[in-house]
C-alpha cells in the first residue's frame, strides 16, 4: 500500500513538472526572440587612446515585433551608438553598435552589454566584447 501511496504521489509530481516545462517553452515561442549572430567580439591588441566599434547583428527570430527599450553598458568607456528604435517584425533583422574608447585603459578589458527589450529570452540580451590595451609608447624627439 505504501508502495503504492509513494509511486502515485511520485508520477502526480513528475507529471505537473512535465506541465510546466511544456508551457514555458509554448510562453518561449509566443513572443519576440532575440537571436544574435555572434555574441561575443574579441578586438584584440589595441593601444591606449584608440576607439574601436563593434556591430553585433540580431534577428526577431519569435512570434511577436520586438521592441528595444534601452542598450546598458557597464562603464562610461562603453557607448552603444545606436539600435533600432522602431519595433523588429517577427524575421526582421536589425544590429546594434558598440564603441569602446581605450584612453585610461590598460591591460585586458572585458565588457557587457545588456539589451532590454520585450524579448522573452532575456537571457539572450547580453553581448560583449574583449580586448588588451597596450601602453602607448611616448616617441622621443
Amino acid at each position: 500500500m505504501k508502495k503504492n501511496l509513494f509511486m502515485i504521489i511520485f508520477l502526480a509530481v513528475a507529471a505537473q513538472g512535465f506541465v510546466l516545462q511544456a508551457s514555458a517553452q509554448t510562453a518561449a515561442a509566443n513572443g519576440a526572440v532575440i537571436t544574435f549572430e555572434k555574441k561575443t567580439h574579441d578586438f584584440g591588441d589595441i593601444v591606449q587612446g584608440d576607439k574601436v566599434e563593434q556591430v553585433f547583428k540580431f534577428t526577431n527570430t519569435g512570434t511577436e515585433p520586438l521592441i528595444i527599450t534601452n542598450v546598458q553598458v557597464t562603464c562610461g568607456c562603453t557607448t552603444p551608438k545606436g539600435w533600432p528604435r522602431d519595433p523588429i517584425a517577427p524575421g526582421g533583422k536589425g544590429e546594434v553598435t558598440i564603441a569602446f574608447n581605450s584612453a585610461g585603459k590598460m591591460g585586458k578589458q572585458n565588457k557587457v552589454v545588456t539589451i532590454v527589450s520585450n524579448a522573452v529570452n532575456a537571457d539572450g540580451a547580453q553581448i560583449s566584447f574583449t580586448t588588451n590595451v597596450l601602453e602607448k609608447k611616448v616617441q622621443q624627439p
